[in-house]
């Protein structure tokens, strides 16, 4: 038995709520996911929220609907790690391993500053399809068979896209080496 629509003041009362919602509440989410559990989790975790979203009893419209889906987020977490306890502490300690040693010096800013410049040179020398695909992959958080969708190819094309653009950006890192 199916829950009736989620009300959210302000959106449209039709059956693409949860889409809507997804499309816009869900690169946030999984930011929010990626700084909290380790990543082989984010996509169960923010599909886990949706989920609830879906489930909850519409009996009241919901005012603030990202602060609602956050404070949903915060729970999901906190039960997964109620379930395996083990896995915060070791994201805490692959968090603590790859955290760089070292404040934000000048010169580790002129560093990180000039890897972006050529990262923006390799990404707009690259064709414009290859360039839309990676952006939208890696940026945009899209994923390829909605790349697909939207660039009118398969996902096999947006796989070959995306391999490009990072073989070139590989390229252009071990030369700057």
């Amino acid at each position: 038995m199916s829950s009736p629509p989620v009300p959210i003041e302000g959106e449209p009362a039709a059956g693409d709520e949860l889409r809507v919602l997804m499309t816009r509440y869900g690169p946030g989410l999984r930011r929010y996911f990626r700084k909290r559990a380790p990543l082989d989790e984010v996509e169960d975790l923010v599909q886990n929220v949706f989920l609830k979203m879906q489930a909850r009893s519409a009996a009241e419209p919901v005012a603030d609907i990202e602060r609602y889906l956050f404070r949903i987020a915060a729970t999901v977490l906190v039960d997964g790690h109620r379930e395996d306890p083990l896995s915060l502490r070791r994201h805490e300690v692959l968090h603590e391993a790859i955290e760089p040693i070292d404040t934000l010096s000048p010169e580790r800013i002129l560093i990180g500053s000039q890897a972006l410049d050529r990262i923006m040179t390799v990404l707009q020398a690259l064709p414009p399809r290859t360039s839309e695909a990676f952006i939208l992959h890696r940026f945009e958080e899209m994923t390829y068979d909605a790349i697909a969708r939207r660039m009118g190819i398969s996902k096999s094309g947006v796989e070959k896209l995306i391999m490009r653009a990072l073989d070139r950006l590989m390229e252009s890192w071990e030369a700057a080496q």
